[in-house]
Formats: C-alpha cells, sequence, structure tokens
C-alpha cells in the first residue's frame, strides 16, 4: 500500500479548527512506509466525521517527515529535533487537538472500513465510558491482544499469565439494526486509543515518565479512578503491525517495557509491591536465559538467533539487579 498511495492535498471543509469530532495522532520513530500506509488507510476510510490528522515525527532518519510534507500536506507535522519518547510526543499533539474526541494511533496500523467511526460512535452513545479502543488484528487477520489486566505481583507470576483475562461483555444498539459488542475492560492498547475531550481536560495528557510502554495502561488506570469505564470494541477493527518498529532495537525495546511495569506497580501499588516485581521479572530473565526458545522474545522474533535472545536477557538481569530508583531512572 505504501508504494501506491497518492498525494492528498485537499482537506475537508471542517479539517481544521474548533469544532471537529475527532483528532487523530501518530507518534512515529522511522517507520516510512508503514506511516504512509496508516495514513492512506485513514484518508480512505473515515467517513461522516470531520477530523484532523496529526504526526509527531521523533527525529526520523529514514525521510518520514519528508513524506508526509510530500504526499500528506493537510497532516500537521511536528517534527522533533530528537526522540522524545512516546508519552512526551502524544502530549505535544494533544496540547495542539480541536478534536472533541482524540484518538492514539500507531503508525504501524491499517484501519479497517468503519473502524474509527465506530470508536467515536461507541463513545458518544455510552457517556459513562471515557475511553475505548479497537479491537486489533494481525497480519493474517487473526485475533491479536487488545488490552489486559494491570500490571502488578500477580500478573508476573508465569501461572496466573496461563489464565486468559474476562471483561465484562456488553452490546451497543446505537442505530436500528447496528449492534457493537463490546468489552468492559481494566486497560486498551495505545496502537489504537480514543478517549473524550473531557477526560482530557479532567486528567491532562500521559505521564511522561512512562518514556515508552505502559503509559496508556497508567491512562486507563486514573481514567477509571476518575469515574470513567474503558472498553474495547471488538467491532472496530484495525490491522496492527506489532514488532516492526520495536524490532529495530529489540533489547532496548524490552528493557522499557518491563521498566515501564515497575514503575507503573511503584506509582499506584507503591515501591515494595515494585521491588517485588522487579524481582520476580529478574528471575524470569534468568530462566529465559537457560530456555531462550520458551521465551517472550522468541514468541515476538521468532527469525531471531538463540544466542541474541540469550544476550538480551543477560542484559534484563543486569539492569534489574540495579536498585529500584537507579532502574527507574535507566534510559537506553
Amino acid at each position: 500500500m505504501a508504494g501506491s498511495a497518492g498525494r492528498v492535498g485537499a482537506a475537508p471543509p471542517s479539517e481544521h479548527g474548533r469544532g471537529l469530532a475527532l483528532s487523530i495522532i501518530v507518534v512515529n520513530w522511522n517507520t516510512r512506509d508503514l506511516l504512509a500506509d496508516c495514513l492512506r488507510s485513514v484518508y480512505d476510510t473515515v467517513r461522516d466525521l470531520s477530523f484532523e490528522v496529526f504526526v509527531v515525527d521523533n527525529a526520523s532518519s529514514d525521510g518520514s517527515a519528508v513524506m508526509v510534507r510530500e504526499r500528506f500536506p493537510i497532516v500537521r507535522l511536528i517534527e522533533n529535533p530528537d526522540n522524545a519518547g512516546f508519552a512526551r510526543a502524544n502530549n505535544q499533539a494533544l496540547a495542539e487537538a480541536c478534536g472533541e474526541y482524540l484518538l492514539l494511533l500507531n503508525p504501524d496500523t491499517v484501519a479497517m472500513p468503519g473502524a474509527l467511526h465506530r470508536l467515536v460512535s461507541f463513545l458518544k452513545a455510552m457517556p459513562e465510558y471515557g475511553i475505548v479502543g479497537a479491537q486489533l488484528l494481525n497480519a493474517d487477520g487473526s485475533l491479536q491482544e487488545s488490552w489486559g489486566r494491570y500490571p502488578g505481583v500477580l500478573t508476573e507470576l508465569p501461572l496466573l499469565n496461563r489464565f486468559p483475562a474476562r471483561g465484562r461483555r456488553g452490546c451497543l444498539l446505537p442505530d436500528a439494526g447496528l449492534a457493537l459488542r463490546y468489552l468492559e475492560v481494566p486497560w486498551v492498547s495505545g496502537a489504537a486509543l480514543v478517549l473524550r475531550r473531557e477526560v482530557f481536560d479532567a486528567l491532562g495528557g500521559l505521564d511522561e515518565a512512562f518514556w515508552l510502554y505502559t503509559e496508556e495502561t497508567d491512562y486507563c488506570y486514573r481514567a477509571y479512578r476518575a469515574g470513567h469505564k474503558v472498553a474495547s470494541l471488538c467491532d472496530a477493527q484495525i490491522i496492527h503491525l506489532r514488532r516492526r518498529a520495536s524490532g529495530q532495537r529489540m533489547v532496548s525495546s524490552m528493557l522499557w517495557f518491563y521498566q515501564s511495569k515497575v514503575r507503573f506497580v511503584a506509582k499506584h501499588r507503591g515501591v515494595a509491591a515494585a521491588g517485588l516485581v522487579k524481582r520476580i521479572v529478574r528471575l524470569k530473565a534468568a530462566q529465559w536465559q537457560r530456555k531462550p526458545d520458551a521465551s517472550p522474545l522468541r514468541v515476538a522474533y521468532a527469525d531471531v538467533p538463540a544466542e541474541s535472545i540469550v544476550l538480551a536477557y543477560r542484559a534484563l538481569g543486569a539492569e534489574f539487579a540495579r536498585p529500584l530508583g537507579e532502574l527507574l531512572a535507566r534510559a537506553w
């Protein structure tokens, strides 16, 4: 799709300014072709909604910003001189966004027809919900995990992770004959997450202490504590080509992933619980060094040599041997 995307030139009459239905924010780092596919899918599939699109480019070196300027000139492009991280980059666009609803969208996604309209329709019809996420799909159309439990001591135990998390099911009938199936869940993936303007106005932006990963989990938790339910909308489907972006820096992405879990626990459960999670992760890293083919990295990166996986988990174990405060201050 990236090779065939044409130049998007003319914005809808209500593209910019107050009174927009939807602001779409895409944070990008070196995923030019995937970003082009993502933006094309937005402009090809969004109908009957006034909207604007932001791309925040985190100092990409692959020509992403040039591509956006040349092929999608109506996109509101923010170019950072260095990599500001996911939360801070989203906050830059959120501060300028005009939409009644705010969509955080990964660049490695492709919106299916009607998906974004259904997400907005759900929030319009269900005022008790402040955040809704899409049902993510793998490239082959199979279902991808789109929501989950809050991080904590129990959720890091391998035995508990064998049992699937369950959300409370519901069905919405906003129009005659139109059924939207949803799950009430703790948090939804930031790959495709819509929040109400009122939630953003009340809570502010994402917590920038989460440089990468778990920032959406933290935001959903804060929204829930403020009285806003969270849902995953089964009938709003978006393809998510996960690992395409994080695979550029497999080891550092993994370190950010686990550090962010510990940060969430420290913030919401206390330092004692965070220290215990840190120790559990360290024990798992040691186990995965011994059995790399049974590790999460093997599942995520099937073509990576076993030696690389062993080295990655060795790095994880070394980092998680640090004192808690030192670990949370680390950047990779």
